[in-house]
């Protein structure tokens, strides 16, 4: 089981969400749409979809690292190396 899974309906229903937000962005410039309302939408889905990154990434940690960790050894390794990569990959982003 994965550290989401409880909170999976609102994982989904927030991408879902952020679907919606790009699609209409896609809609905006086949309308032709200003620029600056472009792009402050695009801004707003990124956003959304930051908030989905972190909530996840903290679940991983609060489950799978935490876990990994009281178990020690290289799996307790592994899982940091791996959670330290993808902080590392989503401050870069």
């Amino acid at each position: 089981m994965h550290g989401y899974t409880h909170d999976k309906d609102a994982y989904l229903k927030r991408l879902r969400r952020v679907e919606g937000q790009v699609r209409g962005i896609a809609k905006m410039i086949d309308d032709d749409q200003y620029c600056i309302d472009v792009l402050t939408q695009v801004s707003a889905a990124t956003k959304a979809l930051e908030a989905v990154a972190l909530g996840l990434l903290d679940e991983h940690l609060r489950h799978c690292v935490a876990q990994a960790a009281a178990e020690g050894g290289p799996v307790a390794e592994a899982k940091l190396a791996e959670a330290s990569a993808a902080i590392t990959r989503l401050v870069k982003s």
